[in-house]
């Protein structure tokens, strides 16, 4: 969501801090500003719009500074306007706030602080951080912050300067992350690693109710009652290649061709093709749990909660435990069930989405072990679960995901597989299922070759106002995910349902100008999808197949088919899903929209 870097060194701050936010314009954001103290004065300059518009106001000034602070911000407490843009500054213009998160008791705060004489200039709630930093400011800024957050109720990942410690930043966190980053001579705030990997790929995570404290020569992290807290210095594997567009015209065209590769990364190390088992290392102190678990919860949102549903098919069919797939942002506001031996997954591509956070702490309470699905190493969710599997994709910018759909499915698969192992050691998965993963990867290349038919279907139906797209068994979740892919990058309403609940509603919107997408693989309840498309095509509807290849039976019955390989129906979301990809991915391009920055979405939601 929203991206904080601070900059504190030897080098051109603005410069470096410019650098570094654009690095974080995939997160999504509606406006941007910028604090730095030069000779001794605090300096702020905040644009509406995209980054651009900062940098026209900052360029051409003769600005010299080695410290200050920048911001992207997604609009939750006021209107995107230049006045509620941050940094937020102090009655006195000599403190600068950046915050990602909410202040719940802002209104309480507010109020008690304009009884104290303070004036306000936006509706945001971050300005009352920087108003009660002021009231606590006596000579330290550090002791000011802390004195701050211990009146302050919600979430932050905050960062703050001021003209009066001229040589400091000080950070805090609560359920927002941040981390710094450690270079040669210089020190990073960021809420995300990309901001700082061109500096540094050496990183330390702060935890919730922590603060740093960052000097020219040093760093340091405590409490914020005041308790010195000494943290561990962890890696980044990533490289600064992985966080460009190499070539691609969209960071989410790249992303969606990744996807081979990707999926070969998901299984390295975890599969032989000389063995039918399934090494997952980061649950081998959970097995106990695992074997006597009598349910699994899996709590996501968006589209990890599609890759869930494929899960929760996946494990009921093979490992034959129950399984629920829950809306995290709904889990912990219905007082649920947690009985004895139930496992909790999270899944979260960035590992810090703070309704899935809030899911698993209120698990966690009620007694159930936490499992983890993340591709962010070290983020939140990776670090509180007992136990858990990365996906070792390398970063997804893209808002509209897509590599980490197909892997959140293939640790599923693998995840089926140790189970089914674990608990049935008599009653192994066929060793076939695992070469059928395997290959995968190459049958996924075939897909991203045939793009120009995609393409040309794309050109057909990009001024459509409305999609729907039907699929039973494992290709409902991906229908839903067809659905969403379509929507959140193109702006065409579009709706994902099982095919069967076809009639029962949405049957009534069907028209000759509404196309229909079916996944009518060859599988279980192939025959039954067969009578849903005469359904739809009886009442002039367009449809749209994906078909698996050698069936000629459904070009006679459709408008159009793109065909993917053969494979095991558990496998066939990992191909039915290429397709939409592309299809939503040129369609959004050709109707003029930024598919990498939609608009109103975030990469990572870190607000409830």
């Amino acid at each position: 969501m929203c991206g904080i870097v601070g900059y504190i060194g030897c080098k051109e701050a603005v410069k470096v801090l410019l650098d570094g936010i654009k690095r974080l314009e995939y997160r999504g954001y509606d406006s941007s500003g910028m604090a730095f103290i030069q000779n001794g004065i605090l300096h702020c300059e905040k644009a509406v719009g995209k980054i651009a518009e900062l940098e026209k106001r900052l360029n051409g000034n003769n600005f010299h500074t080695s410290l200050g602070i920048v911001h992207t911000r997604w609009a939750t407490h006021g209107a995107p306007t230049t006045e509620n843009a941050h940094p937020h500054v102090d009655c006195n213009n000599e403190i600068a706030v950046v915050h990602n998160g909410i202040i719940e008791n802002y209104d309480y705060l507010k109020s008690k602080l304009e009884q104290e004489g303070h004036i306000f200039k936006s509706e945001t709630d971050t300005e009352v951080l920087a108003h009660l930093i002021e009231k606590y400011f006596h000579g330290d800024l550090e002791t000011a912050v802390m004195e701050a957050l211990r009146e302050v109720e919600g979430t932050y990942g905050i960062a703050v300067i001021s003209q009066k410690n001229p040589r400091k930043i000080v950070a805090a966190r609560k359920g927002s992350p941040l981390m710094i980053g450690i270079g040669n001579q210089e020190y990073f705030i960021t809420s995300d690693v990309s901001a700082s990997l061109e500096h540094t790929r050496d990183v330390v995570y702060l935890d919730d109710n922590e603060i740093a404290i960052l000097t020219p020569d040093r760093y340091e992290t405590k409490t914020i009652q005041n308790i010195r807290t000494h943290k561990k210095v962890e890696e980044i594997l990533w490289n600064l290649d992985m966080i460009e567009k190499g070539g691609y015209e969209h960071f989410m065209l790249k992303e969606i061709h990744e996807q081979p590769q990707s999926l070969r990364n998901v299984m390295r190390g975890r599969v032989e093709s000389n063995n039918d088992s399934v090494r997952l290392g980061g649950l081998i102190h959970c097995e106990q749990d695992l074997r006597q678990a009598r349910r699994i919860i899996i709590v996501a949102c968006g589209t990890s909660w599609h890759a869930g549903l494929v899960g929760e098919y996946m494990l009921e069919e093979f490992a034959r435990i129950p399984v629920e797939v829950e809306y995290a942002s709904e889990f912990r506001y219905r007082n649920p069930v947690i009985e004895k031996d139930t496992i909790v997954i999270a899944i979260s591509q960035s590992g810090e989405t703070a309704d899935t956070l809030a899911a698993i702490r209120e698990a966690r309470q009620k007694g159930a072990k936490i499992l983890s699905i993340c591709n962010v190493v070290g983020s939140t969710i990776a670090r509180e679960a007992d136990g858990g599997i990365y996906l070792h994709i390398g970063p997804e910018i893209g808002v509209a995901s897509t590599k980490a759909f197909t892997a959140q499915i293939a640790v599923l698969y693998l995840f089926t597989s140790y189970m089914r192992n674990l608990r049935c050691p008599s009653s192994p998965l066929d060793s076939n299922m695992i070469k059928d993963i395997q290959s995968i990867p190459e049958k996924i290349q075939t897909i991203l070759n045939m793009e120009e038919h995609i393409i040309e279907l794309a050109k057909l139906y990009k001024d459509s106002e409305h999609t729907l797209y039907l699929g039973r068994g494992y290709n409902y979740p991906v229908a839903l995910e067809g659905a969403l892919k379509l929507k959140e990058i193109s702006y065409i309403h579009a709706e994902g349902y099982p095919a069967a609940e076809m009639k029962h509603g949405p049957i009534a919107l069907i028209n000759k100008d509404m196309p229909v997408v079916f996944i009518a693989t060859r599988d279980n309840v192939y025959g039954k999808i067969l009578n849903n498309i005469e359904e739809v095509k009886s009442r002039k509807g367009k449809v749209i197949a994906i078909a698996t290849e050698g069936d000629d039976q459904i070009a006679e019955k459709v408008n159009h088919v793109l065909y993917i390989p053969k494979t095991t129906d558990v496998l066939t979301p990992l191909l039915s899903v290429i397709p939409l990809q592309l299809l939503a991915y040129h369609m959004a391009v050709m109707r003029g929209c930024d598919v990498d920055k939609p608009r109103n979405l975030a990469k990572s939601v870190t607000v409830e």
